[in-house]
């Protein structure tokens, strides 16, 4: 074989730059999974239980002012945020002890509250959760994250080998952590379509993965005798363009939901965000080199498998 035949173009060294990320990942991990155990995650209503209000008024509501009427009727920490348009809120009701009924007389207590300073109000939706429903939905939503790195393992596994798996499962265990990390520091709310993001996130995550974890595949069956860190490296460098160009054109889609598509989802585009964000710098720097740490079966494919192996391997 001719030794331009054994040469990739690699313009960065991102298999030397592996203990690097690796040390940033694993500061990355350590200091979500420390935040989530002692700030824990703000839980919305889908997981605590409780009484979730949206109005429209006809004019522009005084916050400062509505707060300070809706804390004084003793029903515990009432949240008020602006819902898209000023005169949208969303009105948040912790659960109140002594079952559905008390819960009934707590809302009406709250219109009645509104009634007095407010005239036509829109009462948009009156959603209640009881705690028993948040505890099933919380543990629901735990399974549905677990069982789907599971799942995706396997398919990497079975797609290539074992190690393929273990490095991809390692690497979106990586994205998931980060992502919840990201929300136990900011304090934003925690529901169910974070869950739903979450979940996203891994599929996106993993799309990128199999891409790299493809050219690599394709690469050690055309170059037999290349050192493993230069056929990394060459796979990582000819997938990048297409890594962050998607990443780049996902993310502007995302922005744009950002900016118009009010509050209801944006917990869902922020978690989005900060997940392709992560899962981007988990495609490059943490799968394939994790993979390179964990070795590659360079004989688990066979030669006769490429049709140019037999010119390329003589």
């Amino acid at each position: 074989m001719s030794k331009k035949t054994e040469t990739l173009e690699s313009a960065i060294n991102f298999i030397g730059l592996r203990y690097i990320a690796f040390i940033f990942s694993a500061i990355l991990i350590i200091g979500s999974l420390g935040l989530t155990a002692t700030k824990g995650l703000n839980f919305g209503i889908d997981f605590t239980g409780g009484t979730l209000i949206e109005i429209r008024l006809e004019t522009e509501a005084d916050l400062s002012v509505l707060r300070e009427n809706l804390n004084t009727l003793d029903l515990g920490g009432i949240s008020i945020q602006e819902f898209g348009a000023p005169n949208d809120l969303l009105i948040r009701m912790p659960e109140q002890p002594g079952g559905e009924e008390v819960q009934q007389a707590a809302i009406k207590t709250i219109r009645a509250s509104l009634e007095e300073t407010y005239q036509n109000i829109d009462y948009r939706r009156v959603e209640y959760v009881g705690p028993q429903v948040g505890e099933e939905l919380k543990k629901q939503g735990l399974y549905a994250i677990l069982f789907s790195l599971m799942g995706i393992m396997g398919y990497i596994a079975l797609r290539f080998e074992w190690r393929f798996g273990l490095a991809g499962i390692l690497a979106l265990a990586h994205d998931a952590i980060a992502t919840i990390g990201f929300f136990a520091l900011t304090q934003m709310e925690f529901n169910l379509s974070t869950v739903a993001a979450v979940l996203l996130v891994a599929g996106y995550s993993i799309n990128d993965t199999v891409v790299v974890f493809d050219r690599i595949r394709e690469n050690l069956r055309k170059f037999k005798k290349m050192p493993l860190g230069d056929l990394f490296n060459g796979a990582i460098n000819q997938t990048l363009s297409r890594t962050i160009m998607t990443s780049f054109t996902t993310m502007l889609a995302l922005l744009a939901l950002w900016f118009m598509g009010g509050e209801v989802i944006q917990g869902f585009v922020d978690a989005l965000l900060f997940g392709i964000f992560i899962g981007t710098y988990s495609s490059i720097f943490v799968a394939a080199p994790l993979l390179h740490t964990i070795g590659v079966d360079r004989h688990a494919d066979s030669a006769s498998d490429h049709p140019d192996a037999e010119k390329l391997t003589s």
